[in-house]
């Protein structure tokens, strides 16, 4: 069976949990929102997710800083400035007594209900909706050591004049027919090129080779601007390791001496293969990480460690 990065296995503790909707607490069977809602008629909103370690949202100022930047471009008032919204974030937190790691969050917030089921954001009649859904999910630890497979599908990420790549918005269908065309070919994820055909990102993550000892990844203009992306770019440069943002294409990844994702759920997470080819020198065995993607998986978790720490015990 295929997996994508985001698979965990099933808790039970996430049949009570506690789910903010506007200020309010529900129950997981009582969350709702209104059939009227611009998020569930027109996919208008932004959100983001986000892992909880040690008690703390890990990278929460700049998933923060993504999200308003996201709403300002599409002139989506939140409703909360960013202190709020994070006592929010804590409050559901704390509520569901998620001290500890093993903890992700999404974040969504939606224009708010409108009085028709119409486009127009002037027949909006309410304030945002804002919800935070807190789950105990946990990064699926074969998938960080056994790899992925992906599929190069035909669908490409678009220029920003038809849909922004850079907007974390609820219309994810571009990516949704991306997904389903790679696990139709018995892949875990999919691999999408650019409208010009270069690789460009995954339908959830950002793609990343190693040639040579260099890291190589998108130019970053076709893609979201992922969090953890930038981490492990930023501990590229402070480790001394090669990495470029440039255009390649699938002959690089199939030539390619490893390969890996990105992405806030799970980290890093090494690439087996690229459209039925192995990636790398040896067919993979149960461990597909190379030296490079073991060397950068301790050097994210060392920082994911350190941002938490920074921010005291939680109890």
């Amino acid at each position: 069976m295929t997996q994508g990065t985001q698979h965990s296995a099933e808790d039970a503790r996430n049949a009570d949990v506690r789910i903010y909707v506007n200020g309010a607490l529900k129950h997981r069977s009582e969350a709702m929102v209104s059939v009227f809602d611009s998020g569930f008629v027109l996919g208008d909103g932004v959100w983001e997710g986000f892992r909880v370690v040690g008690g703390h949202p890990a990278f929460l100022d700049a998933h923060l800083d993504r999200l308003y930047e996201g709403a300002r471009a599409i002139m989506l008032d939140i409703g909360l400035d960013r202190a709020g919204l994070t006592r929010a974030i804590y409050d559901t937190l704390d509520a569901n007594g998620m001290h500890g790691d093993g903890v992700h969050v999404r974040l969504m917030v939606s224009r708010g209900v409108k009085s028709t089921p119409y486009q127009d954001p002037r027949v909006t009649i309410g304030p945002a909706t804002v919800v935070i859904i807190p789950e105990y999910k946990t990064a699926s630890a074969a998938s960080t050591r056994r790899g992925l497979s992906l599929y190069t599908v035909h669908v490409r990420r678009g220029f920003p004049d038809v849909q922004d790549p850079k907007l974390n918005s609820h219309s994810k269908l571009n990516c949704i027919t991306a997904c389903i065309q790679a696990y139709g070919a018995g892949a875990d994820e999919a691999l999408m090129l650019d409208p010009h055909g270069f690789v460009a990102t995954c339908n959830s993550t950002h793609f990343f080779i190693v040639r040579k000892g260099e890291v190589w990844t998108s130019t970053g203009q076709y893609c979201l601007g992922g969090i953890t992306r930038a981490n492990v770019i930023a501990l590229c440069r402070a480790n001394d390791i090669p990495v470029f943002e440039k255009s390649f294409s699938l002959t690089d990844v199939y030539g390619a001496d490893e390969a890996f994702v990105t992405g806030t759920f799970a980290g890093v997470v090494p690439v087996r293969t690229v459209d039925h080819r192995d990636i790398g020198w040896e067919p993979p065995g149960e461990d597909a990480r190379g030296p490079m993607v073991q060397k950068l998986q301790a050097l994210y978790q060392a920082l994911v460690a350190s941002d938490v720490a920074a921010r005291g015990p939680r109890t």
